[in-house]
């Protein structure tokens, strides 16, 4: 299996340590998954890698770094509202998804020693998974950042760095690093085997309710459940599973909002943002490294884009709490989001929004 680079179509093997073309651009799978079908699922495996053979998984290496993730429950909200308990994972947020794929595949190909950057949440669960596999983990956080998300990452066992200034200019350092050293470059963003993690989200919901549901909203900041998700549904409709496309509804915080911008602008290339400080640390990315693509999947698929207000995200976070849903605030951003959604285009049933990570994480 070969990566593909979406800027010259270079083949690549995937047991290359490098983390983009040599023409700067980067890798996608050389992988077609087989047609949806249940009977292929293992239901003898109680992780995300029971659709292994959908997912471009190479070898045995998963089955010593799963703990578990993914499989986690649909329940309801309100009568038109489901939520999906991603932060009931290993390390409480769905990016333990896409962590558990990764490392895998880092652990098969002999990975050692690899530095990543994240908001938090995708530092927290390479950390914790890295350490699974006996790979050591070097992440780069924004300041910021929850203090209990660096509190896990260390606690794994981890260096934590902690660079001043936005998120997009802790990618820069953090990448500026992999080019110093030659380190590895776990990043949820970059490297494509996080998607084969994520996909499982759309997997699950299929296995679990035996449908789609209409709508379907999903935070977006670097787009790794979104990319994740488009591309399994791309795969359900591909096979025959489902017979149209879901209205997938993108998540942005009100502060940080480029995609929102970009669409409402008409604009064919992703609009420059300045980020202002916001709630929804998870998904305040200015510039996505994968822009591109998914402004190709929001104008493929009529993908809507609606804002998260800054000042309506504690309220939406305190009225799942009242549910029993303790989420951290990116999470509610998406009830926030769901809210204004409904006051533009009416009453929204048959949605479903995912509960991406716990509220313990950022209880700030």
């Amino acid at each position: 299996m070969n990566f593909i680079c979406t800027g010259c179509g270079k083949e690549t093997p995937v047991t290359t340590l490098e983390p983009a073309c040599s023409c700067g651009g980067l890798f996608e799978l050389g992988f077609t998954p087989p047609a949806w079908d249940e009977k292929l699922i293992d239901r003898d495996e109680w992780s995300l890698f029971r659709y292994r053979a959908f997912m471009a998984i190479e070898g045995d290496a998963w089955r010593s770094v799963t703990m578990g993730e993914g499989r986690t429950p649909v329940i309801r909200f309100s009568d038109d509202i489901l939520v999906k308990m991603d932060y009931m994972a290993p390390t409480l947020s769905f990016k333990d998804r896409g962590a558990a794929a990764l490392v895998a595949h880092m652990k098969q190909i002999g990975v050692k020693r690899c530095v990543q950057d994240s908001s938090g949440n995708a530092g927290v669960a390479v950390a914790a998974y890295g350490a699974r596999a006996g790979i050591e983990c070097e992440i780069y956080v924004p300041e910021g950042t929850s203090p209990k998300k660096i509190t896990m990452i260390e606690a794994f066992g981890a260096r934590a760095v902690v660079v001043p200034g936005t998120r997009d200019h802790c990618a820069d350092v953090c990448r500026a690093k992999v080019r110093e050293t030659g380190a590895y470059y776990a990043n949820h963003v970059f490297n494509p085997f996080f998607y084969e993690g994520t996909k499982t989200y759309i997997y699950e919901l299929m296995e679990q309710l035996h449908r789609i549901p209409e709508n379907l909203f999903i935070e977006l900041g670097n787009g790794t459940l979104f990319i994740g998700a488009v591309k399994a549904l791309e795969h359900l409709l591909a096979s025959g599973a489902i017979d149209h496309f879901p209205q997938v509804i993108a998540v942005q915080g009100e502060n940080c909002a480029p995609f929102a911008e970009t669409v409402e602008a008409g604009a064919e290339e992703l609009v420059s943002i300045v980020p202002k400080p916001t709630m929804a640390e998870g998904i305040a990315i200015g510039k996505p490294a994968r822009a591109a693509e998914i402004l190709g999947m929001i104008q493929r698929h009529g993908i809507r884009v609606v804002t998260a207000p800054e000042d309506r995200i504690l309220d939406a976070r305190a009225r799942l709490a009242r549910r029993g849903i303790y989420a951290e605030h990116t999470t509610a951003a998406a009830l926030a989001a769901y809210d204004r959604y409904c006051s533009i285009y009416g009453r929204t049933p048959d949605s479903l929004l995912s509960m991406c990570s716990a509220g313990i994480k950022s209880d700030h």
